[in-house]
């Protein structure tokens, strides 16, 4: 089955990759486009060096990719490619070989653990199978294929092949020779790139390797770390960058060298390395970039955009990116770097925000809301609440906790309310407008419970919260294509609280003129048809039904009933491309048969968190929103990371786009990649989700708005006769102690 999924991506590649763009102007040191350098092939998916991986790499990867093998070698003096000298932390060798556990010294330092060189490569070919050790990444491809050898790795005529030579003098200590492997390596079977970071090692392949055919490349480690030849530490080598083109015509160094980021994790000034290294000669390759680890907070979790942070820049370009991600650190280099937007058309889908750009600010602040136009959003939103005065403002959840300091504050008016949540919690409708502003912002994660993935807290609690009256000026201002308006929880304002927040809608677009023009969209979504209903008689207002709960399919006759109350739906993720496992199972109906009852369809929420991403995205959110966009074809996403959207979908590269393009990134087939687990090993199939029904949709008519019942008066104490000063001062003591008490508990939940 591998072979079908990867044929989809040769083919398509195969038409588009095979020409560089000349109206590119790079600032490398040849004035050439970055190199892409796929470590272990593509190893953020398949374990590393596998068959599986470097196929993957050739077929999503730009022309000219070079795969890097990890050299480490046998007993016998076999080359295997492994990223770790301990077999262990790669493969399931310590369960094959149980008591073939070793300790060695290596470069300096005892390491314990299961060395090839204890090993012939026929006990390891055969028995031993590869295993995927970073922990965010598929573990159902583990024990399925076996070590593969430097001629392995060859034999799938990889467009460039680097060999990384990391453990030289180890090898030399246990009477095996690199040197002698290498030369003959280099004269059978070609080798472009030849690393390491052993200064000695390649002084001594100087002279032995035709250097108009191979580079030699020194590899920096971290700057603490003493380089074995010179016992030098790496970071003092850093300053002498001549004496390294004596030897080598290029270096490769940790990003952090070229692009330090300081202990907040924010991106500090980058260094002169690259520039320095260029008017040596020398070229820089950076190494370390994967999808699925966690990098500056610059970069909001996108990882296209750090790696244009490398190579699109007014200062510098790197000549090469070492990624276990290379679709990505292709689709960097070939669509994002050097393009400008070009004009959206009607066809394509919208940008919607989710709370404003609310993975870059608090949610429902001003910031949020600026941040998406000027990252592109088409349509800002307000989720609507009401204060207990009847101010209509705008928040994601009708439960302030989540999303401001309310808990420090107003910790006394939490209680639970079954008709809105399950768990108790602080809601706008009991705090006033002049409450609420006292409240600061919380940018909050959906993910920081999860994966400790916090966003962006420098601006933790920038903004301020707008009534609905005041986004609706901003959106005017602005001159964004549109606005979505979400309203929920009618039923219980109008009935419990006595508040009406439709009215309190209709009441602000009349006075922002939103009903009389046709230059901005209104889009008007709820989860309740009969809100829906009160907005029928405005021709200039689109209706959006939310479907928050997971659906299957869409028949005809729930779809037909949609039909009368809405022009448009949003749905979960999961309704369109359920998931098991992290692996997608396929793609189901929903959006044609929406779409064929004239139906839009806007797909909600999409984030750039790896951790939310189904593996067949390859940790890239920009695969999602192609998916979703150009694969399945929604008429809108909605992000709280619109910037990430608006590169892809103005760009190129997006099939909507651009045709000519000379590559072009490829929306994932839904369930093929799980097609390639064994089936003895795929995770057991989830319990089906309910098509939709009548019932999902229809509601029962808004109650008529009922002020809420004045609380009885307080009836007059009882007579009572005269009693000592004594028990007074002790009730008054009494008292005093539960006052203390009820303070200390509060300060305590509120700590």
């Amino acid at each position: 089955m591998i072979k079908n999924v990867l044929l989809v991506f040769f083919v398509i590649h195969a038409t588009l990759a095979n020409s560089e763009s000349a109206s590119k102007k790079w600032l490398t040191l040849n004035g050439r486009r970055p190199s892409v350098i796929a470590r272990g092939g593509f190893s953020g998916l398949f374990p590393e060096s596998s068959d599986f991986a470097n196929q993957m790499a050739l077929a999503t990867s730009l022309s000219g990719v070079a795969v890097l093998c990890n050299l480490q070698l046998t007993k016998d003096g076999v080359g295997i490619c492994q990223g770790d000298i301990r077999l262990d932390n790669t493969t399931n060798i310590a369960m094959v070989f149980e008591k073939g556990s070793k300790t060695y010294k290596v470069n300096g330092q005892d390491i314990t653990g299961w060395f090839a060189i204890d090993f012939t490569a026929d006990q390891l070919l055969a028995n031993v199978s590869l295993v995927q050790n970073i922990f965010s990444r598929p573990s159902a491809f583990d024990a399925m294929l076996p070590i593969s050898t430097v001629d392995d790795v060859r034999s799938s005529n990889p467009p460039a092949f680097w060999l990384n030579v990391q453990y030289d003098a180890f090898y030399t200590e246990n009477k095996l020779s690199v040197t002698n492997y290498i030369q003959k390596a280099t004269r059978l079977q070609g080798v472009n790139y030849i690393s390491s970071p052993e200064i000695g090692f390649l002084k001594k392949i100087n002279g032995l390797v035709n250097k108009a055919k191979t580079k030699l490349v020194f590899v920096f480690l971290d700057k603490n770390a003493t380089e074995p030849t010179t016992k030098q530490t790496y970071g003092s080598i850093l300053g002498n960058l001549a004496t390294i083109k004596t030897f080598a015509s290029g270096i490769v160094v940790p990003k952090d060298y070229i692009w330090p980021v300081n202990a907040a994790n924010y991106l500090e000034a980058p260094t002169s390395l690259v520039n320095d290294a260029h008017k040596l000669g020398l070229e820089v390759y950076a190494s370390g970039f994967a999808n699925d680890f966690t990098t500056s907070y610059n970069y909001s979790y996108d990882p296209s955009a750090e790696y244009l942070q490398f190579i699109d820049n007014s200062q510098f370009s790197v000549d090469g990116l070492i990624t276990d991600f290379p679709p990505t650190a292709s689709e960097a280099v070939a669509c994002f770097a050097q393009y400008t937007d070009i004009k959206p058309t009607k066809e394509q889908a919208l940008i919607i925000s989710h709370n404003g750009a609310s993975g870059v600010y608090a949610g429902s602040t001003d910031l949020a809301y600026q941040q998406a136009v000027v990252d592109g959003a088409n349509i800002i939103d307000c989720s609507v609440q009401m204060s207990k005065d009847g101010v209509a403002f705008c928040l994601d959840s009708v439960d302030v906790t989540r999303d401001t300091t309310a808990a420090a504050s107003f910790m006394s008016l939490s209680t639970t309310i079954p008709e809105i949540q399950e768990t108790a919690g602080i809601f706008s409708f009991d705090l006033s407008w002049s409450d609420i502003q006292t409240l600061q912002p919380q940018l909050t994660s959906p993910f920081e419970n999860k994966g400790g993935l916090p966003r962006n807290p420098a601006n933790k609690s920038k903004g301020k919260f707008l009534t609905l009256a005041e986004f609706l000026e901003l959106a005017k201002v602005k001159a964004v294509t549109g606005i979505l308006i979400n309203i929920e929880n009618a039923a219980y304002l109008a009935s419990q609280k006595g508040l009406d927040i439709v009215s309190a809608v209709n009441t602000a677009f009349g006075n922002a003129t939103f009903g009389k023009q046709s230059t901005q969209k209104v889009l008007i979504q709820s989860d309740d048809t009969s809100v829906l209903s009160k907005f029928k008689n405005v021709p200039a207002y689109s209706r959006v039904l939310y479907l928050k709960d997971e659906i299957s399919d869409a028949p005809r006759t729930p779809v037909e009933e949609i039909k009368k109350y809405a022009d448009a739906v949003t749905l979960p993720r999961f309704s369109i491309v359920p998931t098991v496992n992290g692996f997608t199972t396929g793609t189901t109906k929903v959006v044609n048969e929406m779409q064929a009852a004239n139906i839009s369809v806007y797909v909600s929420v999409l984030r750039n968190e790896f951790i939310t991403l189904p593996f067949d995205y390859f940790s890239d959110p920009t695969i999602e929103i192609a998916t979703y966009t150009s694969g399945i074809g929604v008429d809108g996403i909605i992000t709280e990371y619109p910037a990430t959207a608006r590169r892809y979908l103005r760009n190129p590269c997006s099939s909507n786009s651009m045709p000519d393009s000379s590559y072009s990134i490829i929306p994932a087939e839904a369930g093929s990649l799980l097609k390639t687990v064994p089936e003895e090993t795929q995770p057991p199939a989830s319990s089906p989700t309910p098509a939709l029904d009548v019932a999902d949709v229809v509601d029962p008519p808004l109650p008529t708005v009922t002020k809420p019942a004045s609380p009885p008066p307080a009836s007059p104490p009882p007579a009572t006769s005269p009693h000592s000063n004594a028990l007074q001062n002790i009730a008054n003591v009494g008292l005093s102690l539960v006052a203390i008490m009820a303070f200390t508990l509060l300060s305590l939940m509120c700590n």
